[in-house]
């Protein structure tokens, strides 16, 4: 059976079900999303005169869940707008209405009886075949089927997202004996392509995959800190961004979640696993233990293992739990020498025989944990999942671990992690020793075709990752050799088939000399015997800029000079990537700002993830977008003016999206920014990125590419429009809305997009345009307040308004 989605039912509005709505919206499908009927009125609604049988109040559970997760922040949505897809109402008028959806997702409280009831609601109107799904993080799919229909039970699995269901890439689909294979192929296929998800197959064991694992790493690491004496503090700086987890890292993270969730949790671990080798780990400390019973939940309630305080002159002070006086004292900055000594090693993986190796608190810790979590990992195959990548799989994509657990394990070496664990009382595996002893030295390798295996235990063997097949991923190919030029910023990666790609490697992928000398030079060599070229990587940030720390050192020694030959460089990097004779394809992804988004702006195409923060900020340090940005931007205004909206208004929305630095919050809110544009495209699953970004410069170059010529017809509006914007400027200034710096910034970039102070429109070229940007770029640089606020920005990551 073909499978099209085109309709999904949401039963549940809670926190997870209106975001899993709000997501499959997202991507362009309709929702049906329910909840149950209130069972008595609100005083606002007895005030209104309103009865029971009112819809607005029969919907009002819905209603008030969907309005909480639009105004949420992050935002479930990628654009505001996308909401207009998502139906309300309640189980009672509206569960008909599963008739005429493709699929059923049941996101209802976690009490198998109530699910069980809905079900059997739900069998009354679902169509034949209908996939249904429960979210179910704790209870066993097999039992959720129990008395259901034939149909039913082989049209059933577990879908469980994490939350938040847009932001967090795990997929586990869960199967019960009766679920149909090509069920579990079509949503491991439709979680991947469309969902944009990491799918992962998990069997149906208490808490799956990730939540197994990743419970039992929190827990356990509660207990180090417990056994080591550490502070609440100190085990969140141990266990944060220096292993590459996340910057809330556990006991942070455990107040966002909120403490009553690790402690259900865990509790159900506990109960569901009484043979496990390291049960003792699922028993909760004392101290948890208190804070439950003292309604110290983390945010939700207040406080947590963190609490938000007023200090003297009402300013808020973070202040953290004393775990043996059970009270609250300042936060207090936390340093390791062992951490120390980490902080000039870039990539993670390095840093993992440092960090076991101290002698100080802080390597007993990392021997400890990285020692309990090697063991217990081993002993989940092939509880858990068959292949062990999926443990790696789910940690990375559910808990945010830029490592997962086998993979920071061959970071130290595999016999290194049977030490550690040996040391910390706990069990390895038999499997584990007999693949050492077999010769095989690691969990992964990388084969001669670029092609990353993975330690089949089954089979013991060697196997290809499943499904790698559809992704381009940058390390296998560098491991594999096909670097064909490198400098300290920037790669040449041969991608196959004719295709090229520029890879940065700087910190932040900021954009300096070198990057534009790789830049350059791949489209050098692109346009000496390959078909096209790809601009994209693997790192978690596409690129935050040009290299600022460069600008402002050579604007302090006044060496405008060479300041000008730079800009005047990036410039023509810009151009020749617009102007070459092959195609170029942007790939960007995550953070794509300043000179990230003007290198975007002038690709051929871009193939932008969905996940895509893209901006011209440069006026938030007190400049204006010097690489091209602001002629593209001028350039690509003027080309709407045939469409017959007013001129100016055109003129003055760009001119806004620049002078505010506005940032989208998605790919698709890019385009209505202006960032992106026709025929660009977006991928949902950022893995597929590079992939797709590869693919659209082999479409473009089998069309028949033909080389573009530079525009000379640039319409502009000169003095004109140059009036209406300084009138706008002087009254916002005056009225204390902008400083007098912010006026002098804002009257550049207009007199750059009015293309200066021509008597009338005219048409110009782009070098014209380029030459008035880099003029005005190079006069703010000159500014004391400029370099103030740069300056601010290099030493605390923050602008300084002046």
């Amino acid at each position: 059976m073909k499978r099209i989605i085109k309709k999904v039912a949401v039963l549940g509005s809670g926190v997870m079900g209106s975001r899993i709505a709000c997501h499959f919206a997202n991507i362009g499908v309709q929702v049906l999303l329910l909840d149950i009927v209130p069972k008595e009125l609100l005083p606002a609604e007895q005030a209104k005169g309103l009865e029971l049988g009112a819809p607005a109040v029969r919907n009002r559970i819905v209603n008030a869940a969907l309005q909480a997760a639009i105004v949420a922040n992050p935002s479930p949505l990628y654009r505001k707008s996308e909401v207009s897809r998502i139906k309300t109402g309640n189980f009672d008028d509206n569960l008909k209405e599963i008739a005429q959806c493709d699929w059923v997702i049941e996101v209802v409280v976690e009490r198998l009886d109530i699910k069980k009831s809905l079900y059997e609601r739900v069998e009354q109107f679902r169509k034949q075949g209908t996939l249904i799904t429960s979210n179910t993080s704790g209870i066993p799919i097999h039992l959720l089927a129990e008395g259901r229909s034939d149909d039913f039970k082989q049209n059933f699995c577990g879908t469980h997202f994490f939350n938040p269901p847009r932001y967090l890439k795990l997929l586990e689909v869960i199967p019960t004996p009766d679920t149909k294979p090509e069920v579990i192929d079509f949503l491991l296929h439709y979680g991947d392509l469309y969902l944009g998800k990491t799918t992962v197959l998990a069997k149906d064991t208490p808490g799956f995959i990730a939540n197994r694992v990743g419970v039992f790493a929190l827990l356990d690491a509660m207990q180090t800190m417990q056994k080591l004496g550490l502070t609440v503090e100190e085990t969140d700086k141990l266990t944060g961004p220096v292993i590459g987890h996340a910057k809330s890292a556990t006991l942070r993270t455990s107040d966002v979640v909120g403490l009553d969730t690790t402690i259900n949790v865990a509790n159900g671990l506990a109960q569901g696993l009484p043979d496990d080798e390291a049960k003792d780990v699922f028993v909760l400390p004392d101290f948890v233990k208190k804070m439950g019973e003292n309604k110290w939940l983390g945010d939700k309630t207040g406080q947590g293992f963190y609490k938000k305080v007023k200090g003297e002159g009402g300013k808020s002070e973070i202040h953290a739990l004393d775990l043996n006086t059970l009270e609250y004292k300042p936060s207090q900055k936390v340093k390791f020498a062992t951490l120390e000594l980490t902080k000039t090693i870039d990539k993670v993986a390095d840093r993992f025989k440092v960090l076991v190796a101290g002698k100080d608190k802080a390597g007993e810790f990392y021997r400890l944990s990285f020692g309990s979590l090697f063991a217990y990992v081993s002993n989940r195959v092939p509880e858990i999942a068959d292949e062990l990548y999926k443990i790696d799989d789910a940690l990375r994509a559910g808990f945010g671990w830029e490592l997962g657990p086998y993979e920071t394990w061959d970071a130290l070496g595999v016999q290194a992690g049977i030490d550690l664990a040996k040391a910390a009382g706990r069990t390895v595996a038999p499997w584990v020793e007999e693949m050492l002893a077999a010769g095989h030295q690691a969990f992964y390798q990388i084969n001669a075709a670029g092609v990353r295996e993975f330690y089949d235990q089954q089979s013991k063997q060697y196997q290809a990752v499943p499904g790698v097949e559809n992704f381009i991923i940058l390390d296998n190919l560098r491991a594999s050799g096909k670097v064909l030029w490198k400098n300290s910023g920037a790669s040449i990666i041969d991608l196959g088939d004719g295709i090229l790609n520029v890879e940065f490697h700087s910190k932040m992928n900021a954009m300096g000399q070198d990057v534009i000398q790789g830049l350059l030079k791949g489209i050098e060599m692109a346009e000496g015997g390959y078909r096209g070229l790809v601009v994209g990587n693997d790192a978690p940030a596409f690129s935050a800029g040009a290299n600022l720390g460069l600008v402002y050192m050579q604007a302090v020694e006044q060496e405008f000079d060479e300041l000008n030959l730079m800009i005047s460089q990036f410039q023509q990097a810009m151009m020749r990537l617009r102007y070459s004779s092959i195609p170029v394809v942007g790939a960007p992804h995550g953070l794509a700002l300043g000179g990230g988004c003007e290198l975007n702006l002038h690709c051929d195409r871009v193939v932008a993830a969905a996940e895509t923060y893209m901006g011209l900020v440069e006026f938030g340090v007190g400049l204006i977008p010097g690489g091209g940005g602001t002629k593209e931007m001028t350039l690509r205004t003027a080309a709407k003016y045939e469409e017959g909206e007013p001129e100016y208004n055109l003129l003055r929305n760009t001119y806004m999206t620049i002078s505010t630095a506005k940032v989208s919050t998605s790919a698709a809110e890019a385009f209505d920014l202006g960032f992106l544009r026709r025929g660009d495209e977006i991928v949902v699953n950022g893995s597929r990125v590079i992939a797709q970004a590869k693919a659209a410069a082999l479409e473009m170059a089998d069309a028949g590419y033909t080389q573009p010529t530079q525009k000379t017809n640039v319409k502009v509006h000169g003095k004109g429009a140059l009036a209406m914007f300084r009138t706008g400027v002087y009254a916002m200034q005056q009225g204390n809305y902008i400083s007098k710096h912010d006026e002098l910034i804002a009257n550049k970039l207009a007199y750059v997009m009015c293309g200066g102070d021509l008597s009338s429109p005219t048409e110009v070229s782009e070098q014209y345009l380029l030459d008035l940007e880099r003029d005005a770029f190079l006069s703010l640089c000159g500014e004391r307040k400029t370099l103030e606020r740069i300056q601010s920005i290099l030493t605390t990551g923050k602008p300084l308004r002046n």
